[in-house]
């Protein structure tokens, strides 16, 4: 999971966003209209917003993110295209309100690209990865919210199961609570080493021959419990394609199952006709409010993979605005 990995060129660190090139392909007809107006709700390092930038010169961009490191790193890569960009510190489900305090009632083209990005991933003090020592935090904005560690060791048993099943779809869900409820009351959890190895010394043989490290499904529960993704992102997906005009276009790339159905079950309820059965003619207000841009997810290609290994589990699909939505 993540949104932009780390490849070294001739031992260059470089950002590469995931499926850069077809998410520009997909908003490109409403982007390239001038005044178009481009919202990239996961701003992250900032590589799409980059490339949205250069390749629609006539556009301006609005920028997201609740990561206040993540903003001052991107601000100094977009610093360069001056007044074209505004970044806002903020959560995603809240572009209607940024919109809104920026007096832009709506936008050409609005761009998501959910999970965590590599700078959180890969900074070991964030307790976002499960490959290294770190204090558990996992909080996208760490001026706000409970961390990780707080989630362990205070949710009530049954409450962890639920999240461990329901975010990480952890068929040993009861297994590793059981072992977390047993240790922390020895001590509290407070790293993610430690969490790592009572995961691997409750899961049987079979379980981790099996899907990578064993703890992933754990972290990634954690991280969404955490951050509130999946209730932000609920809110958020309606409130974009409320946002877009007509003609703009939605791009949205999700890591997971469960991110991934949500997008879907948002894009294909706006793209169905809602008429009662039997209408001889179907009036405006029932008519698709949505095109799909994509048939199903589309995945990345296998040489993005090669290139990207955080690339693997990206799913895309993308949708055009049609119609006014009428009450």
């Amino acid at each position: 999971m993540g949104r932009e990995a780390h490849a070294n060129t001739g031992g260059q660190t470089r950002h590469v966003p995931v499926m850069l090139r077809r998410c520009l392909d997909l908003l490109a007809p409403a982007l390239e209209q001038p005044g178009a107006v481009v919202v990239d709700c996961t701003l992250g390092l900032g590589g799409h917003s980059e490339a949205l930038l250069t390749r629609f010169p006539e556009a301006r961009l609005i920028a997201l993110d609740r990561d206040k490191e993540a903003l001052r790193l991107s601000g100094e890569r977009l610093a360069p295209f001056g007044e074209r960009a505004t970044l806002v510190h903020a959560v995603y489900d809240e572009l209607p309100d940024v919109l809104a305090r920026l007096g832009v009632p709506r936008v050409q083209g609005v761009l998501f690209d959910l999970g965590v990005s590599s700078m959180q991933l890969d900074e070991a003090d964030r307790g976002f990865a499960y490959a290294q020592d770190a204090p558990l935090d996992m909080r996208m904005d760490q001026s706000a919210g409970i961390s990780a560690a707080e989630v362990l060791n205070t949710y009530p048993p049954g409450d962890l199961v639920r999240i461990l099943r329901a975010y990480g779809e952890e068929k040993q869900a009861k297994r590793i609570v059981a072992a977390v409820v047993r240790e922390r009351e020895k001590r509290p959890f407070t790293t993610s080493a430690r969490l790592v190895e009572l995961i691997r010394d409750a899961l049987p043989q079979a379980a981790k021959r099996t899907g990578g490290n064993p703890a992933k499904r754990t972290f990634q529960a954690l991280r969404i419990e955490v951050n509130g993704e999946l209730s932000v992102l609920e809110r958020a997906i309606p409130a974009a394609v409320q946002a877009l005009d007509v003609g703009g276009r939605i791009a949205v790339l999700s890591y997971h199952s469960l991110e991934d159905r949500l997008v879907k079950q948002v894009l294909a309820a706006g793209a169905a006709i809602t008429a009662p059965p039997g209408l001889p003619v179907v009036p405006e207000r029932y008519q698709p409010r949505l095109k799909l841009l994509t048939r199903g997810a589309e995945l990345p290609t296998e040489e993005e993979i090669a290139e990207n290994r955080r690339a693997a589990p990206a799913r895309l699909r993308g949708a055009q605005r049609i119609r006014e939505h009428l009450e």
